[in-house]
């Protein structure tokens, strides 16, 4: 892999090239100070490929609030070492690498218990507030606090596409079914067949699920959906609820997979589910309440379960399941564009032109 350039200003500084948050639905395309090491354990990559999320989207619309402006945007990526620091030991110059969309240390209570998102050192990249976190991925370069224990080595066999499916989504989604408790005799619907939805199909399937529905209204959401298995299902032309209470003897399924991260999917998933039944949310919800009552949890014995994906402690465990290519993951990738069109693309993305699904950006293109 060829490295980049580094581009100097005028007053001798190295900078590279970004996209910043600067207010609602305002990213630029601009010069950026490059990063650089802070502390021993710290690794600098060049971004290979840099992807688009959902949940770049809240920040993007101000859904979450607090974002300084000026801040790089994004959190999934694959790249290549570039330097270290000199306590890094996994890790050199020139090995190319998966991240997770956050840092941990691998050694705290919660890292040690498979709770890598909620590391009590971890931050996640993209997110800079009053001065303090992580830049993010969608730029040249990133700095990569806790390399070691962050970053994993890129098999040869893994695709640079792949790996970046493995830095957030596919966790993601696996561990929204991972939540559902799935069986091979029960029921199961996704709520939602973007990126992690279609990966939460596939993260049902690979736990077992021999019937999951999968409700969207986005024509190539659905035909994706049903290429993974899934019983595709149109929320605009037919009522989910009917279809599966008619198809489960009325009882409705024994799991929701939501990951829409908003009022009316979370309503939807409170009436899909069967007394003594799960909620599995995987969605970032930004609004004040749950969107089904107490006394309706009470009434159906409701389980929820909800949170941050540990991307990284299910990264090497889904390795095996890439390699595998029992299913065409890459194939819901429908743009790729260089780093330099990225304000294009988070318009693209955002309203779904182009029957956009995911963006993958690719710095230096």
């Amino acid at each position: 892999m060829s490295h980049q350039v580094l581009h100097h200003n005028l007053f001798g500084s190295i900078v590279m090239k970004a996209l910043t948050f600067h207010g609602k639905q305002t990213v630029h395309y601009e010069s950026v100070p490059d990063p650089e090491i802070i502390s021993p354990l710290d690794a600098i990559v060049q971004v290979n490929r840099a992807g688009i999320c959902g949940s770049d989207l809240h920040p993007y619309h101000e859904r979450e609030k607090g974002l300084d402006h000026g801040t790089v945007m994004g959190h999934e990526l694959v790249g290549e070492i570039v330097e270290t620091g000199q306590e890094v030991r996994r890790f050199k110059k020139g090995d190319e690498i998966l991240s997770p969309f956050s840092n941990n240390c691998g050694r705290c209570f919660y890292c040690q218990r498979g709770l890598t998102c909620r590391c009590i050192y971890g931050h996640c990249y993209g997110w800079v507030q009053e001065g303090k976190g992580l830049q993010g991925v969608q730029a040249e370069f990133v700095r990569v606090p806790l390399a070691d224990s962050t970053l994993v080595a890129r098999p040869e066999n893994v695709t640079p596409e792949e790996g970046l499916l493995l830095a957030d989504i596919l966790p993601t989604g696996y561990f929204c079914a991972d939540m559902a408790d799935i069986r091979p005799d029960g029921v199961y619907a996704v709520v939602g067949c973007g990126p992690v939805g279609l990966m939460a199909i596939v993260g049902a399937f690979e736990h077992g699920a021999e019937v999951v529905y999968a409700i969207d209204s986005i024509p190539e959401r659905l035909s994706h959906a049903q290429k993974f298995g899934a019983i595709p299902i149109d929320f605009k032309s037919g009522d989910p609820v009917s279809v599966i209470r008619d198809a489960t003897d009325g009882r409705g399924t024994d799991a929701v997979l939501e990951v829409v991260g908003n009022e009316s999917a979370g309503r939807l998933a409170a009436d899909l589910v069967r007394p003594c039944g799960i909620i599995s949310a995987a969605g970032f919800h930004t609004e004040e309440h749950i969107a089904f009552s107490p006394m309706e949890a009470y009434d159906k014995n409701l389980t929820f379960k909800a949170g941050r994906c540990p991307a990284r402690y299910y990264m090497e465990r889904l390795i095996p399941m890439v390699q595998q290519r029992k299913y065409d993951l890459t194939s819901i990738i429908s743009h790729r564009m260089p780093l330099s069109e990225g304000v294009i693309a988070y318009d693209i993305f955002d309203k779904k032109l182009e029957a956009c699904t995911k963006v993958v950006l690719q710095p230096g293109s």
